[in-house]
Parts: C-alpha cells; sequence; structure tokens
C-alpha cells in the first residue's frame, strides 16, 4: 500500500503511497492505513489545502496528515512521549 520511513531529524514517518489520495478519499485511504488493533483513530479534519487524521497508538496521540499542493503524507507526534515512539510505530505500520 505504501512505503514508510522513520526521518528522526524531523520527527516524522514519511509515507509514499503508491498512488497519492484524492482529497476526497484521504479520510477512507488513512482508515485504511492505519487499521489495525493497536491504533485507535480520534478524528479526521479536513482544510482547504491540508488534511490531518489524529490517533491513538500506546495511549499516545499522533497525526496522519496529507497535503493537496505538495501531495505529502506523514505522521508526527504530538509531544514528547509522542515523538519518542515514533521509531516503534514505524516498525508497527511496516
Amino acid at each position: 500500500m505504501a512505503k514508510i520511513e522513520y526521518n528522526h531529524i524531523h520527527k516524522c514517518i514519511t509515507i509514499y503511497p503508491q498512488e497519492a489520495p484524492h482529497d476526497e478519499d484521504f479520510e477512507i485511504w488513512g482508515s485504511l492505513f492505519l487499521h489495525s488493533d493497536e491504533i485507535t483513530i480520534n478524528e479526521y479534519s479536513a482544510g482547504a489545502d491540508r488534511h490531518q487524521i489524529r490517533f491513538t497508538y500506546q495511549l499516545q496521540t499522533f497525526n496522519l496528515n496529507f497535503e493537496h499542493y505538495s501531495e505529502s503524507t506523514w505522521i508526527n507526534g504530538e509531544g514528547f512521549d509522542a515523538e519518542h515512539l515514533l521509531a516503534a510505530l514505524t516498525f508497527y505500520l511496516s
């Protein structure tokens, strides 16, 4: 479905989907990408050029982001503890 890489310098997980999702499809695409027993999706928000799904993994909150104009997709952690779980989350999603 997608290639993912942990970027320890920028403290994010970069996602390279085989085909970038369209704006109207991102919520479904993200739900399928994050579908697992250890992840809980909390909310979805859509903006003019960026869409975001907030989710929880190991009691920490993360954001799956999609920017329409650059067709960039990435995950960032909300807070220090979440950032320390990014490598583990990368492994889990692989």
